[in-house]
């Protein structure tokens, strides 16, 4: 099992997002501590009544990625996530090519369908055509990571004859998609590497829109479904599965260690590959204490 650190948000409109720490150190904090990835989520256009309601603040996560690809060696770059229609898929493309290669090679792709209707009417995206223009974008991703001419018509854009060099270091480069509706898992399975279910409950599902996981033996159970299919497509069955950890007391990681590892251990056992932990966004010192005790207790 594989820990990454997703950077803190600040909720609401006041403070800031960088109070947390400043990129460079959290980065570097995080790869010496043992963590494999660090990861950053997308708003561009979030309404203030949400943001005043619990929302929270956002980096442009293949910005600030790059930002800690530049000063890290081998920690893996997670969009936690990018929501896929908000953008033509060309552009998605190139983002995540050139992140890609000029990282050498890890960046993971995190991509999830959106839920908020006034981001989607802000960026001029028609909310109803999501799962439409989810689908194009992965039809075309692995056409233009391909380094190979391609044609395509998508419902807004009509791409002909286009080659989109130079190619990202990884063939091709991972992506994961978010979400527990069957919709969400039969993505994963046949056209991603990883699944990213969510968790945090029954309030949290209904704001994002997506049907609430249950007990830990209904998470394995989908776990295992995605699989199944994975191997149906024809595809293996090499799935990786990330799952946010938000049990109480972690804000203390050296404290109740035993019952986070039992917990860890089920994780793993259910089917999880890759645990994804975050703590309050208090300050850098706070960020930093965290990083360095979680990652010798856990993931040293």
């Amino acid at each position: 099992m594989r820990f990454l650190f997703h950077y803190p948000e600040a909720h609401g409109p006041d403070g800031d997002l960088l109070d947390a720490g400043p990129l460079t150190e959290v980065a570097r904090a995080a790869e010496e501590f043992g963590f494999s990835g660090l990861s950053f989520s997308e708003h561009p256009s979030p309404g203030a009544r949400w943001l005043g309601h619990g929302g929270h603040q956002t980096l442009d996560p293949f910005i600030a990625l790059s930002h800690a690809a530049a000063v890290t060696s081998g920690l893996r770059l997670l969009t936690y996530l990018a929501v896929a229609p908000y953008r033509n898929p060309l552009l998605l493309a190139k983002q995540a090519a050139t992140l890609d290669r000029l990282s050498g090679g890890r960046l993971i792709l995190g991509l999830g369908a959106g839920y908020l209707k006034g981001e989607f009417h802000a960026l001029g995206v028609d909310f109803e055509e999501r799962n439409a223009l989810f689908d194009e974008v992965l039809d075309v991703l692995p056409l233009h990571w391909s380094g190979e001419p391609f044609s395509y018509e998508g419902r807004h854009f009509n791409v002909r004859e286009a080659q989109a060099l130079p190619k990202p270091a990884q063939q091709p480069i991972p992506v994961w998609i978010g979400g527990n509706s069957r919709l969400s898992r039969r993505r994963a399975a046949e056209r991603a590497q990883g699944w990213m279910p969510m968790s945090g409950g029954a309030e949290l599902s209904a704001t994002a829109r997506t049907p609430t996981l249950g007990p830990l033996s209904e998470l394995a159970g989908a776990i295992g479904e995605v699989r199944d299919a994975t191997a149906a497509a024809g595809r293996g069955d090499s799935v990786d599965v990330l799952h946010s950890y938000r049990e109480d007391g972690l804000t203390e990681p050296t404290l109740d260690a035993d019952r986070h590892r039992e917990a860890f251990a089920a994780l793993e056992k259910a089917g999880v590959t890759w645990v994804a932990v975050s703590c309050p966004h208090e300050s850098a010192a706070a960020t930093l204490e965290f990083l360095e005790a979680f990652g010798t207790t856990y993931a040293g």
